[in-house]
């Protein structure tokens, strides 16, 4: 046992058995190295990891290898997903030294933790052109003891490096957008470079491996909604259904894998991420409420049954991830022989072996990934109940290892998914869902400190003081959460979140915001993100959110400052608005206008529910039963027995209309003849 048999981290705890004489990130082991003058050996994984396994059983399990790490290095592992701050600063050194990255993230680091060498994944021999693990090790060891002084330089020009990566030449304050950036020719551009990495034939954009890219789909829908171009849709469309035919998609038990390694959705890499399946239950809720196709609001349910039976703590958490390998081997929970499908299923075996596309022969390394070569939704009334059979069948095998860490940031973005599923299909439960899980974070990741929150939460424990990702997606959500319950109070939380959040986080030069809490102090850099990854930027939710409570609290100076963030990067977000999807989706909102959209009565939640089915990109929404003076939108605002929708526009409103098809009808017209 090692010091890591004292964390909670899923991942860490997977190598508390290491002879690796492992540290966790902190004083105890950044101290050895300065007092020993040792360099630092940084490994970064997280627990649903494939090849941090397969590196773990090759070399950190392997006495002899042990050995000369802990003689020769001071080495600590890190959870990427605990410490998303250092995982970001020593990846950027990594993709700088290497030209790409990945996890496992290996990096040397000198005595006052800058890095000057590292990679990803290495054999324990020789191979395709990679050096051994060994040969790494020696000769880190030999360098840093015959050239220390190149060691040094390197590492300053790469600490150098990683304090200005990620910004896209923000460096100044941004023009303000009446110079023409906000526009439909602005929208355009992005629409066609999009477009020009969009796959006409197998959905998605891009070539293997492929991401789900939501971000892209989502703007894509927008995009459909203000102008009707057909092949925004279209695209946005069979990227979706491209995806939930393909092993991408878990035909039984519903929910996403995090990519897929080939351009036609078939082969996943196994492994199901909380965020993932959020985000995609998003983008499928804003597809159901334009399209009103079944599958969609058949693949929303299937996956948030899924996210309820198998990441959820039971108390309103989510968990984090499960893993792609089961007993050892890469996807072996999830695929099928014909034979057994045929034992278990009988009679019925036939048809479902036709919808899912289930051959003797398989279509992967001889097993079936389960697909839908055929139609998009069973006709024949047998094959749901044979699903849950053989769905009940999977559930004895051995499961994949689960994360169960629960972070603030991944449950926020479910929370928002709990919303936009409950707005979609009406299921009263999604939306306790999405309470519950509020109530849990306020429980259990809050701070004694006004609103303080933290990052991470495990056995009883809060861990590490939270990110920009995680105040930004906890306002965010809390914006959410009013709109489908009409409860202010939230609108009072995420004010007082936000003002926290500028306090804390801000970069008084440009007007983004730091990644980590200004007081944060283990840190080489502290440093900005601006592109939205697998996850929303945190810069780009605030942006959304400051533009979104500007107009709920009248507070100009924040609309200005989020459109001021928006209009600075306007070059990169037109030209790679694959790599900012939630900054395009913005512009949008800034060049059609956000409409605002008041909804009075003496019992508003029927009309509420039909408003919330609508589809209307981007508009503040709020909804009342009493005058509420505290907001500019429900001030001096009439309340009847009956339901009244107001339609507005920097709080001038048109007359009240009593149904939520006038109120569409309104908005199309501002549509048409919007400049």
């Amino acid at each position: 046992m090692n010091r890591l048999s004292q964390e909670t981290s899923p991942y860490l705890l997977q190598h508390a058995h290491n002879p690796v004489d492992w540290y966790p990130w902190g004083d105890e082991a950044l101290q050895k190295a300065r007092a020993e003058d040792k360099p630092i050996l940084v490994s970064i994984g997280y627990a649903a990891c494939h090849w941090c396994h397969v590196m773990e059983r090759e070399s950190f399990e392997n006495e002899e290898t042990a050995a000369f790490m802990n003689r020769h290095f001071v080495n600590i592992k890190i959870d990427r997903e605990e410490r998303p701050d250092l995982d970001h600063i020593y990846m950027e050194a990594v993709q700088a030294i290497t030209g790409s990255g990945g996890w496992p993230l290996n990096v040397f680091l000198t005595p006052e933790a800058k890095p000057f060498y590292g990679g990803t994944y290495f054999p324990p021999r020789a191979i395709y052109n990679r050096p051994s693990w060994r040969d790494v090790l020696k000769a880190i060891t030999d360098s840093f003891r015959e050239k220390r002084q190149e060691i040094e330089q390197q590492a300053q020009s790469l600490t150098s490096h990683v304090a200005t990566t990620g910004s896209f030449g923000v460096g100044e304050r941004a023009s303000h957008p009446d110079e023409g950036i906000f526009n439909k020719g602005t929208l355009r551009q992005i629409y066609e470079s999009l477009m020009a990495m969009a796959d006409r034939q197998e959905g998605g954009f891009g070539r293997a491996p492929k991401f789900p890219q939501t971000f892209s789909i989502q703007f894509l829908l927008h995009y459909y909604y203000f102008t009707k171009e057909e092949a925004a849709l279209q695209q946005a469309c069979l990227s979706l259904e491209k995806m939930i035919r393909g092993g991408i998609y878990d035909q039984l038990g519903g929910g996403f894998a995090r990519y897929s390694t080939d351009e036609k959705w078939l082969v996943p890499h196994f492994e199901k991420m909380l965020y993932d399946n959020a985000l995609l239950v998003i983008v499928l809720s804003e597809a159901y409420q334009l399209t009103r196709k079944e599958v969609y609001g058949e693949v929303i349910r299937q996956t948030m049954e899924f996210i309820q039976r198998e990441l959820s703590d039971g108390n309103g958490g989510f968990y984090s991830a499960l893993d792609a390998d089961s007993e050892g081997e890469e996807g072996r929970y999830y695929v099928w022989d014909k034979a057994e499908i045929d034992s278990v299923l009988g009679e019925d075996a036939p048809a479902f072996n036709d919808f899912y596309g289930v051959t003797p022969e398989g279509n992967w390394e001889g097993k079936n990934i389960l697909t839908r070569p055929g139609s998009l939704l069973p006709e024949d009334p047998r094959l749901e109940k044979a699903r849950l059979r053989l769905l009940e069948h999977r559930e004895r095998r051995v499961h994949p290892a689960l994360d169960d860490k629960i972070l603030l940031g991944w449950n926020v973005l479910m929370n928002i998914a709990c919303c936009k599923a409950y707005g979609a299909l009406g299921e009263e439960q999604y939306k306790a869902w999405a309470v519950q899980n509020m109530n849990f974070i306020f429980q259990h990741l809050k701070g004694k400190e006004l609103y303080f929150f933290y990052h991470s939460y495990k056995s009883g424990q809060a861990k590490f003081p939270a990110f920009l990702d995680d105040y930004a997606g906890l306002a965010a959500a809390l914006i959410q959460l009013q709109e489908i319950t009409g409860e202010a109070d939230y609108l009072i939380k995420a004010k007082e979140v936000m003002e926290f959040t500028i306090q804390n986080f801000t970069e008084e030069e440009t007007g983004f915001f730091f990644f980590s809490h200004r007081d944060q102090r283990d840190l080489i850099v502290r440093k900005k993100e601006i592109y939205d990854g697998a996850t929303p930027s945190g810069n780009s939710l605030m942006a959304f959110n400051l533009a979104y409570m500007s107009i709920i609290f009248n507070e100009t100076a924040w609309r200005e400052r989020a459109i001021r963030m928006a209009a600075s990067l306007s070059r990169p977000v037109t030209l790679y608005p694959g790599s900012f999807g939630i900054w395009a989706t913005l512009y949008q909102a800034f060049t059609y206008n956000i409409p605002e959209i008041v909804l009075t009565g003496r019992q508003p939640e029927n009309t509420r529910k039909e408003l919330l089915r609508q589809f209307i990109p981007y508009r503040v929404f709020q909804s009342a039963s009493v005058n509420n003076p505290l907001f500019p939108l429900l001030s001096e605002r009439s309340v009847k027995d009956f339901p009244q929708i107001f339609l507005c526009k920097e709080y001038t409103c048109q007359l009240p209309v009593n149904e939520v098809t006038a109120l569409i009808r309104l908005l199309e017209n501002v549509q048409k003849f919007s400049p």
